[in-house]
């Protein structure tokens, strides 16, 4: 049975922030709530726990797994950033984006896509996971809470705790937070590619006139 904490939206309760960050250290797998809309986290180095993922989004080997970082010297240590790569993520961080983006040796091989070894880099601008990754002090893997038939991510805590509560150790409710996921960029190619348009708005990146050549299947 999952653990189920109501998180104030605002100023999260710092002991609950803290239990959380135990849970995730020990192995855990959590839903927790982000400025798109409510995703999956688990530690950075935890096999058993990624393949958990795996099985609740039913991902195969070509599914892209997302770093939740707390700030771009973070996104140093796991992706490889170029000067006009830079200026993107700068212009995007934080806020309500995903950036794919060439994985540097730090980066565990089976967080990475199995073909393009890139990985999904992520800053959040929600309360709640950037008191997360502080209390972690390190990133989270993570990926977007979008059940298989779903046509919509959860975005109900208590809906979230009643469908996996056998197959996540811990909810973190903050309320409704949307169900609108990132907006995805790939960066590992140049010019640099929208391959799914979000709740991020393009024009903060200067790509809006990218849009219209959106690859659709981004998997996060």
């Amino acid at each position: 049975m999952a653990l189920y904490f109501e998180l104030h939206p605002v100023d999260p309760q710092p002991r609950l922030i803290r239990r959380a960050a135990d849970v995730v250290r020990g192995g855990g797998l959590i839903a927790y709530p982000t400025d798109s809309c409510y995703a999956l986290g688990c530690h950075i180095g935890d096999k058993d726990a990624l393949e958990r993922v795996r099985r609740i989004r039913e991902a195969d080997r070509h599914h892209h797994f997302t770093l939740m970082c707390r700030d771009l010297t973070e996104v140093g240590r796991f992706a490889r950033i170029d000067t006009w790569q830079f200026r993107i993520l700068k212009a995007g961080t934080p806020g309500p984006y995903t950036f794919l983006m060439a994985a540097t040796r730090e980066t565990p091989r089976r967080l990475q896509h199995e073909k393009r070894r890139t990985i999904g880099i992520r800053v959040p601008g929600h309360v709640v996971p950037r008191l997360l990754l502080a209390e972690l002090d390190e990133p989270m893997m993570t990926s977007t809470l979008l059940l298989p038939g779903d046509a919509m991510p959860l975005t109900d805590g208590r809906e979230i705790a009643a469908r996996l509560e056998h197959k996540v150790d811990l909810v973190l409710d903050t309320g409704h937070c949307g169900i609108e996921p990132t907006t995805v960029v790939d960066l590992s190619v140049q010019p640099p590619v929208v391959l799914r348009a979000g709740k991020g708005d393009l024009a903060r990146l200067g790509l809006a006139g990218e849009a219209a050549g959106l690859r659709r299947g981004a998997g996060l």
